[in-house]
């Protein structure tokens, strides 16, 4: 870039460009020091690039090792003054933090979750850590209680909170790149147990599942805590909330996207919000209350579902990984087959270049493939943890008396609702509740059984 400035740029414009230190000047293109610019500019770039070379060997190391590679502790940490690498809790931030994914498991959006900070007079983190004395990259906010969204959503998005290190999560092009880039998931270090942890595994896993969802709300600014988690059993379409103009809640309801776009594909699955959560509550209750009296069996009924459920899917999985792994090796030796073809001159390298690349997308593509296959795997071989996991939730649920926002979504993935039957001249409507963790539980059999 310094010989693009000084033999093209510099001319064009008639700047005379002078280096003291170098004894260069532009106005004598004959001298024998300018010839020897280029080399210097050479060995400067040489220079720059072999200590960004050792300083990224030695960052490498110490995030390998598990040590914090950034310099700023996430809000809601502070630096243990005896060691600062690492990390305590900072009591009245992780308060907020514990709030902020709370507001989150009720269905609230960052945007909504930024609004009720500012409206209770909580700091920002910006605005907390300068309070404190401590330092921030951040200058000082105007208004020291207005969130931003972003602030929520990244304080959301943050593994580190679940008491983990996590480590590469963004990386750069080169050194001349400033830009960072998101590093994904399966290229990060991740160090589990490194501090105290602020939130749960599973309530992080599971605000993660949240944030994907998409919360529809109506025209008059309602949303439903069933929003994102309702589905047609027919179809698999999701369920789209909608309200009266009135605000009259006993009138809200669900009905299926698909029938909505188009009512030849899909027959209407219409149910009222509040038959939704009459019936949720009462199936909630009866599950809750059953592990409570037969926790023992429960388990052991649960068990056995999940060991031939996951049986069956570990089957299929691995079959679909071993194609995968077989075809990707394929790849590769056709890959070589067709390098040594073109260094002979059997292949052109047009041909060459349209095959490579044809190559490289379907090895890319099965690749990615295969590594969410191996996460499906390792998550079906742990599926005995959901049980208890699930039965501790339980456990604070018994006796509920309303459906919370959080007590839904930390019990319940998904609702199916079918079509409503009418052929014994009343309406009859069936819903099926797939529980976290656990998919489906045969409560009337348990429960027969128990009769029985």
């Amino acid at each position: 870039m310094t010989g693009l400035y000084t033999n093209f740029t510099f001319p064009q414009y008639g700047v005379r460009y002078i280096a003291i230190n170098d004894n260069y000047d532009t106005i004598d293109p004959n001298s024998v020091n300018n010839d020897f610019a280029g080399i210097k500019n050479w060995f400067n770039e040489f220079y720059a690039r072999d200590t960004s070379r050792k300083i990224r060997a030695v960052q490498k190391a110490k995030g390998e090792r598990g040590v914090p590679l950034t310099v700023n502790v996430p809000y809601g940490y502070v630096k243990d003054p005896e060691n600062p690498k690492h990390w305590l809790v900072d009591p009245e931030a992780a308060a907020i933090v514990k709030r902020i994914f709370s507001m989150c498991m009720e269905g609230r959006g960052p945007t909504q979750i930024a609004n009720q900070l500012w409206v209770d007079k909580v700091l920002t983190p910006t605005a907390y850590k300068l309070s404190h004395g401590r330092s921030t990259n951040a200058p000082a906010p105007e208004d020291p209680y207005r969130w931003d969204k972003r602030a929520v959503s990244l304080i959301l998005e943050r593994r580190e909170y679940t008491g983990c290190t996590v480590n590469f999560k963004t990386y750069t092009n080169s050194i001349w790149d400033k830009k960072r880039h998101l590093n994904p998931v399966e290229n990060q270090a991740i160090f589990p147990d490194t501090h105290e942890r602020i939130i749960d595994d599973d309530v992080f896993e599971k605000v993660q599942e949240i944030r994907n969802q998409r919360h529809r709300m109506t025209r008059t600014g309602k949303s439903s805590i069933f929003s994102g988690m309702v589905y047609c059993a027919d179809c698999g379409s999701k369920m789209q909330y909608g309200s009266s103009n009135n605000r009259d809640f006993s009138q809200d309801f669900f009905d299926c996207s698909l029938h909505k776009k188009n009512g030849s594909k899909c027959k209407g699955h219409f149910i009222r919000v509040k038959v939704l959560e009459g019936r949720v509550l009462s199936h909630v209750q009866r599950v809750t209350d059953y592990i409570l009296r037969h926790e023992d069996y429960f388990r052991k009924v649960m068990e056995e579902q999940l060991r031939v459920e996951s049986t069956e899917k570990l089957t299929v999985l691995k079959k679909q990984l071993a194609r995968n792994e077989k075809r990707i090796a394929d790849l590769k030796r056709l890959f070589m087959k067709i390098y040594e073809d073109n260094a002979s001159g059997k292949l052109s390298d047009e041909r060459f270049d349209m095959m490579s690349q044809s190559y490289d997308a379907e090895q890319k593509h099965l690749e990615e493939e295969a590594l969410s296959i191996q996460q499906e795997i390792e998550v079906q071989e742990q599926q005995i943890e959901n049980i208890e996991k699930f039965v501790q939730k339980a456990h604070k649920y018994v006796h509920i008396e309303e459906l919370t926002p959080y007590a839904l979504r930390e019990l319940v993935s998904a609702i199916y609702v079918d079509a409503p039957n009418k052929s014994s001249g009343k309406r009859v409507q069936h819903i099926h509740i797939k529980y976290d963790g656990l998919g489906y539980i045969p409560l009337d059999e348990l429960e027969a059984k128990e009769k029985a």
